[in-house]
C-alpha cells in the first residue's frame, strides 16, 4: 500500500493499493454514526463496509448512477436521510462509488451542519486520480456542469484497486485520459510508462498500473496543496488540471452528459494541443504524442458533432472564464503548462477544424 500525503485546509492522506479497504475502519475518529452514500450499484460492497464498521451506527443512502446522482433533488434526499438519522458533527460520511459519488457526497458533508468529515472511497480509475482527490465537491444544474458547489477535503481517501478489476473496459479506458493529462503537465514518466506498453496500460492488471496511478494522484496532490481553491491564477497553480477541461465540458455539456468524462477530456486535450500549436507555443511532435498516446489506449482524438458557434457558446460558461474571455491551459512543451487567455477567434476555428479530421467516438 502507498501513501500520498496533501496539504489542503488540514493535511490527508489517499491511500493507493489492493485488499486496502478495511483501512477506512482507521479514519472514522470516533463517530458514533456514518452514512455510506453509494450507487445502487454498489450496494453489495456498501453492505460489506458496513459490517466492517461494526463498532459505529451505520445508515445506507443510495443514490442514482453516475451523473443522475449530481442533482439537486438528490442531495435533498441526502439532507433529508441525515437529518431523519440524526447526524451530529461528530458523526462522518463515507463515499463509496465513481466521481459523481465522490462529488456528491463531498457536497453533502460540506454543507450538512456547515460541514463534517467525510472519507472517500473511490471504486472507478477516474475518481481514484481525479474527482475523490482534491476536495472539490458539486453538483449539474441546467446551466452546466459542476457549477454549484464547494472546495471540502476529505479526510482521507482509500483508493482500493481490486474495485477497478470489475470496471467495464471503456470506463477505465476513460479514466487514463486524467492519468495521461497528469503526465502531460507534470509527470513525463507517466507518458513513458504508457508508451512502453499501450495495451497493457488498458488494464488494471498491468504491471505498472500501480505506478501511473500513484503518479497521476501525486501530480494532483502537489498541485492541490500549493493552490487548493484555485486562486493563483498562473502556470504553476491548480487551474492547470484542467488541461483539456474547458472544451471537454463543452463537449458533455452539448452531448446532454451521454459522454464518458474522460472521453470528453481526451478530445479536450487534443484540441488545446493543436491550438498551443497554432498559438506558437506547441511543437508538431508533441501534438503528435497526444494523438499517438491518447488513440494508442482507445481514447478520440477527433470530435466533429457539433458547430465552432455551440461549442463556443458552451465554452463561454466554463468556470475558467474571467468575464467573456475564455481562458485555456495550453502546453509549450510536457510538463509546462501555461494559461492562454482571450486567443483569437480564427485560432480557436482553426484548431477546431483540425479536431474534425478523422473517424470519431464517444
Amino acid at each position: 500500500m502507498k501513501s500520498i500525503q496533501v496539504t489542503a485546509e488540514h493535511v490527508y492522506q489517499v491511500f493507493v493499493g489492493r485488499d486496502i479497504l478495511a483501512e477506512v475502519a482507521n479514519h472514522i475518529d470516533g463517530a458514533t454514526r456514518v452514512a455510506v452514500i453509494h450507487p445502487q450499484s454498489m450496494q453489495t460492497a456498501a453492505g460489506q463496509l458496513r459490517q466492517s464498521l461494526s463498532n459505529v451506527e451505520s445508515i445506507s443512502i443510495e443514490v442514482p448512477d453516475a451523473e443522475n446522482a449530481k442533482t439537486a433533488a438528490v442531495l435533498e434526499f441526502c439532507w433529508m436521510a441525515l437529518g431523519r438519522a440524526g447526524f451530529t458533527r461528530n458523526d462522518l460520511i463515507i463515499s463509496l462509488g465513481g466521481g459523481a459519488t465522490t462529488d456528491l457526497a463531498g457536497f453533502v458533508a460540506a454543507t450538512w451542519l456547515r460541514g463534517i468529515r467525510v472519507v472517500h472511497v473511490p471504486t472507478t480509475l477516474l475518481a481514484m486520480v481525479d474527482a475523490a482527490v482534491g476536495g472539490k465537491t458539486g453538483i449539474n444544474t441546467s446551466e452546466g456542469k459542476n457549477l454549484v458547489g464547494a472546495i471540502y477535503s476529505p479526510a482521507a481517501v482509500i483508493c482500493d484497486m481490486n474495485f477497478l478489476d470489475s470496471q467495464s473496459h471503456d470506463d477505465y479506458i476513460g479514466g487514463l485520459a486524467e492519468v495521461i493529462k497528469c503526465g502531460f503537465i507534470r509527470d513525463e514518466t507517466i507518458l513513458n510508462l504508457i508508451e512502453s506498453d499501450m495495451l497493457g496500460a488498458q488494464s488494471p492488471g498491468w504491471t505498472h498500473a500501480p505506478e501511473v496511478i500513484a503518479r497521476a494522484i501525486q501530480v494532483k496532490a502537489d498541485v492541490v496543496g500549493g493552490d487548493l481553491r484555485e486562486t493563483l491564477g498562473t502556470s504553476t497553480g491548480r487551474e492547470i488540471l484542467n488541461y483539456g477541461h474547458t472544451f471537454g465540458h463543452a463537449v458533455e455539456r452539448i452531448e446532454n452528459y451521454t459522454w464518458r468524462h474522460g472521453n470528453a477530456v481526451s478530445v479536450g486535450m487534443m484540441f488545446v494541443a493543436h491550438l498551443s500549436q497554432l498559438a506558437g507555443r506547441l511543437d508538431e511532435d508533441t501534438v503528435n504524442r497526444h494523438k499517438v498516446i491518447l488513440s494508442g489506449v482507445g481514447l478520440p482524438v477527433t470530435y466533429n458533432r457539433a458547430t465552432f458557434g455551440q461549442l463556443h457558446d458552451a465554452m463561454r460558461i466554463d468556470k475558467k472564464s474571467r468575464g467573456s474571455k475564455l481562458r485555456f491551459i495550453v502546453l509549450e512543451q510536457v510538463g509546462k503548462p501555461a494559461i492562454l487567455e482571450a486567443p483569437d477567434a480564427a485560432l480557436l476555428i482553426a484548431a477546431h477544424g483540425k479536431l474534425g479530421q478523422g473517424e470519431e467516438h464517444a
